[in-house]
């Protein structure tokens, strides 16, 4: 059957879902595809499940880091009654999705959305004819390409084991792969991190990344670079991992190997060049609209959109492009010069704007002030030995370029960083005579992260 529409929506995700939902409340006539549980990455298998499983995982660390303090006994997880929990935020939200689609008026389609034409989709025995197409699809797991591969455990799939093995083996060495050692670590498994280059969580830091180092070896995780995958294999009811450059390969035991390295968009399943859709191997090319460099009528966001950070927050951002772009004629652009990012581990860290790399690359001055947070009480009272910081400066101006950071609560403090830098401040629009911040806070220790730098 042919259906016509304003717009047909890939994907049930923030992205999806706000574009959908933004235009019907404009008028027009919307319908919105999905070939898994509606809900999107974030729901189901990202951010909401992480913050749950992560938050079990820090309560088990500061208990840990205050024995002796004050504080005495044990406390451990259970895991089937952690994922429980977990469920209770998930399970609900593909049905209350959908139900909120439809009182909408959005009509919902399931299945594979395939491109039929420039201006159609096909799903299962229905053809959707519209005037936009708006891909915001998610990924899937990175092919490999080693032997073994299918023996591996999908980032989603951790969320909801029933039970944790003894070791395991995670894949990569990005954010996905830390963050879930520190959550099997907590839960009292012997974990090993396989990273196929020489440094991990490459899109922060170093000297940050070192300190979180430090606290993963401290929790028991083994983190082992210059590790490429070779091959995985059964060994009875365990498995053998083997990893290394030729020549100097190692062999791993697990009970469990996780695939932590990397996503890629789905996009291929779409079959994009059936729509005059051009793709590279990240995804559907955009220009500053976030419209199809090939086929006008397609805009993309979230994971099909390789100039976008692979962030929920950031997914939001392109929805509202798109959506304004629909309604109004292409009249935003999208700009991701200021993207705070935050690694949930224990303890977290977090990072926004230029790292010493990027600003050497493009030329731009700056000077470094760094340090370390541990001995200020707001961390030695809870027994975190990690908390440090790095900003950078524009030495003329003094405005600030780029902040790392480490700690407790550092996924929150980073925004402020981050609305600094959009908002050109300095350091000593920061300082205490500027705002009286909290205290004691975290963000009140952000006083001496600048203390040396602002003007007195």
């Amino acid at each position: 059957m042919e259906r016509e529409y304003d717009v047909v929506v890939i994907g049930t995700g923030v992205a999806g879902a706000d574009v959908a939902w933004h235009c019907r409340k404009a008028g027009l006539q919307v319908a919105i595809v999905d070939s898994r549980e509606y809900g999107g990455t974030c729901g189901l298998r990202g951010c909401v499940p992480k913050k749950v499983l992560a938050g079990a995982a820090e309560a088990v660390s500061r208990v840990r880091d205050q024995q002796g303090n004050g504080i005495r006994g044990a406390v451990s997880i259970d895991w089937p009654q952690l994922v429980a929990f977990v469920r209770t935020f998930t399970d609900p939200i593909p049905r209350r999705k959908e139900g909120e689609f439809r009182e909408a008026g959005i009509h919902t389609y399931h299945g594979v959305a395939r491109f039929a034409g420039p201006d159609r989709v096909t799903v299962g025995g229905d053809t959707l004819v519209s005037r936009y197409i708006v891909v915001a699809a998610g990924a899937h797991a990175r092919p490999l390409g080693v032997p073994g591969e299918d023996l591996m455990t999908s980032s989603d799939d951790f969320f909801y084991l029933e039970s944790l093995p003894e070791r395991i083996v995670f894949v990569g060495g990005g954010y996905i792969s830390f963050e879930f050692a520190h959550v099997a670590a907590a839960a009292g498994s012997a974990v090993t991190i396989l990273q196929r280059s020489g440094r991990v969580l490459s899109g922060f830091d170093p000297d940050i990344v070192e300190r979180l180092l430090l606290a993963s070896t401290e929790a028991g995780i083994d983190v082992q670079v210059n590790m490429p995958l070779v091959s995985i294999e059964r060994d009875g009811e365990a498995l053998r991992v083997r990893a290394g450059r030729e020549g100097e390969e190692k062999t791993f035991g697990a009970d469990m190997v996780v695939h932590g390295a990397g996503r890629v968009s789905v996009v291929e399943e779409l079959d994009p060049a059936a729509g005059n859709v051009e793709t590279d191997r990240r995804g559907i090319v955009v220009d500053d609209h976030l419209r199809s460099v090939s086929n006008p009528r397609v805009y993309v966001a979230r994971d099909a959109n390789p100039q976008s950070p692979q962030l929920t927050p950031v997914a939001v951002m392109d929805a509202h492009i798109v959506v304004d772009n629909i309604l109004r004629g292409n009249t935003r652009v999208a700009d991701y010069s200021v993207v705070p990012s935050a690694v949930f581990t224990n303890p977290p860290i977090a990072s926004v704007g230029l790292t010493e790399e990027v600003a050497e690359e493009k030329g731009i001055p700056y000077i470094v002030n760094a340090g370390d947070l541990s001995g200020r009480f707001t961390n030695r009272s809870i027994g975190q030995r990690h908390a440090g910081y790095k900003l950078l400066i524009d030495e003329a101006s003094r405005r600030i370029l780029g902040a790392h950071l480490i700690g407790p609560h550092v996924e929150e403090v980073i925004n402020i960083f981050a609305l600094a830098i959009r908002h050109g401040l300095t350091v000593d629009d920061l300082a205490l005579d500027a705002i009286p911040w909290a205290y004691p806070s975290s963000t009140y220790d952000i006083i001496h992260m600048i203390y040396p730098l602002a003007r007195k």
